[in-house]
């Protein structure tokens, strides 16, 4: 099986990159692509994380509290370098969707992998709001019970 990113998961990467320039940052990490996920907001992933409580405002608060740095006035141009756990999350991605039996890698998958990315702002994030791993796979399965379509066959269509 080849898994190939949705026209959503390609937004969510070129959000992220947007995210991290917002930051003044040179580089794209994994609390740049959680705030993505969110920013795009007509995925399931974004869908499981407002469900709960999770909403953009809220998940920029703790991350700008966890990251606490100040930002260097930088001028960037051009793609930005992912991080060590940014391309380590994209390829947990990948597995997650395998694993899920996905012909794609959708927010869903990636919203796993950064809540499985041990050290990473992201997960620190994420279980600050008390969002698991097991909570998000769980939640996927439920959707996915309950209505076969329920995943990534709607991140499919190029809708932007």
């Amino acid at each position: 099986m080849y898994e190939k990113l949705t026209p959503k998961m390609d937004k969510i990467i070129k959000l992220a990159q947007r995210v991290a320039r917002d930051y003044e940052q040179e580089y794209v990490g994994t609390e740049h692509l959680l705030l993505a996920v969110l920013e795009e907001g007509t995925n399931v992933g974004s869908e499981i994380l407002k469900d709960r409580s999770a909403d953009l405002t809220r998940t920029k608060a703790v991350i700008d509290r966890l990251v606490q740095s100040s930002l260097e006035d930088t001028w960037v141009f051009g793609r930005l370098p992912g991080t060590p756990h940014f391309r380590n999350v994209l390829s947990a991605a990948i597995e997650e969707a395998r694993q899920l039996e996905s012909k794609f890698v959708c927010a869903e998958h990636l919203l796993i992998a950064l809540a499985r990315a041990e050290g990473s702002v992201a997960s620190a994030a994420l279980a600050e709001l008390k969002i698991t791993p097991a909570s998000i796979r769980a939640e996927i399965t439920r959707r996915l019970e309950s209505d076969s379509e329920a995943s990534c066959s709607s991140d499919t269509s190029d809708d932007n």
